[in-house]
């Protein structure tokens, strides 16, 4: 178990610095942390000498965050907590004149000032500013300012530092995990397309592509995901203007082309691991509606594959239209074989009815994709 977490933290770094990527990421997200913190010590601890100078640093780490949107949002949450918990605790000190009468009363209102939805994941900075003051020998109203402002310098700092030092785009991780996603989808189609047409497919390899349809879904939801960081991260960021492949409506279609995709592969592979392995009174598909089956997925692997090219890297659209044109085609035929093929026996025509809906699904998803823009 340790040489394999040794392993694969020397993989994380070898990645780091051969190529961008996610590790890369993490790796100047924790350099700019630090020098966040550097940054507010030196100030506010070092020039500034001033009593509470952690504060400063320490509020400038945590908001060094993934992105700047969030690095603003987050500050803002936690400036507003802090000074409630601030406040409260050194009005109720010197209220009462007893830090111990003003912690029974003041962190009770913090702590469920920390639930409060408007603050989100900050709120629990209420409490922890309540307590720097509790804890405190000497509370007084300029100390606890000089706290405030210290918290204040830390976000300002902390936010500078994300925004103006390489601030996150995340981008390159959502066109990686599209891709990834359409990649998955192709070999997984190609490898039910060859084991139908060999005819050598039984229950473990039905199985096997089963549950890789099922984590294709998997594949599709962390594209969604990722998406969604790729927009947060140009917003309030001082790069994102100038960003010339901001995620439009294409990335919209192809996380949706994708997640219909994966539903139907799923659909197919379950039908076929049923039908391998006798489930339900499932008969196996006829080797006459086997083999233009196989074409069909073939065909409909090649449009993923083409379909992801043509979105995000270096294919063309009258690639996708001949390849759609290739799909309607063998489904056409896979319609006309079906009649002609098929037993007289419930089970079967169960099990063939079951795959042309899903092969009908799967093609319906492409025509109105593979349109070129005029």
């Amino acid at each position: 178990m340790g040489r394999r977490r040794y392993g694969a933290a020397v993989e994380a770094v070898r990645r780091a610095c051969a190529a961008p990527g996610r590790e890369r990421d993490l790796a100047v997200q924790a350099v700019k942390a630090a020098l966040a913190a550097w940054l507010a010590w030196a100030v506010v601890g070092w020039w500034l000498r001033a009593p509470m100078a952690f504060v400063a640093p320490w509020v400038a780490v945590v908001l060094v965050e993934s992105t700047v949107y969030r690095s603003v949002a987050h500050g803002l949450q936690q400036l507003a907590a802090i000074a409630f918990g601030t406040v409260a605790a050194t009005a109720g000190v010197l209220a009462l004149g007893s830090a111990m009468a003003a912690m029974a009363l003041v962190l009770p209102a913090a702590v469920l000032l920390g639930s409060w939805r408007h603050l989100g994941s900050q709120g629990v900075y209420a409490a922890s500013g309540a307590l720097f003051v509790l804890t405190d020998s000497n509370v007084s109203v300029i100390g606890s300012g000089a706290r405030i402002a210290e918290a204040v310098f830390g976000a300002l700092v902390g936010i500078a530092v994300n925004a103006l030092i390489r601030p996150p785009v995340y981008l390159r991780n959502t066109r990686a995990a599209l891709e990834d996603a359409a990649c998955e989808a192709h070999d997984i189609l190609a490898a039910v397309a060859q084991g139908l047409r060999e005819d050598e497919w039984g229950g473990h390899h039905a199985e096997e592509w089963h549950e890789r349809a099922l984590r294709l879904s998997r594949l599709v939801d962390q594209a969604r995901s990722s998406l969604g960081w790729s927009r947060e991260s140009l917003r309030v960021n001082p790069l994102g203007w100038r960003s010339r492949s901001s995620p439009g409506q294409a990335y919209d279609d192809a996380v949706a082309v994708l997640d219909y995709v994966a539903v139907h592969t799923a659909g197919v592979t379950r039908t076929v691991m049923e039908a391998a392995e006798r489930k339900r009174g499932v008969a196996r598909p006829d080797p006459r509606v086997a083999g233009p089956y196989a074409d069909f997925l073939h065909r409909a692997a090649q449009a993923i594959h083409l379909y992801a090219r043509t979105r995000f890297g270096d294919g063309s659209e009258e690639e996708l239209r001949e390849a759609v044109g290739k799909l309607d085609r063998a489904l056409n035929a896979l319609r006309e074989q079906l009649p002609g093929s098929l037993p007289d026996d419930a089970e079967a025509l169960a099990t063939h009815g079951a795959l042309l809906a899903q092969a009908s699904r799967l093609a319906n998803q492409f025509p109105r994709e593979a349109q070129l823009e005029e």
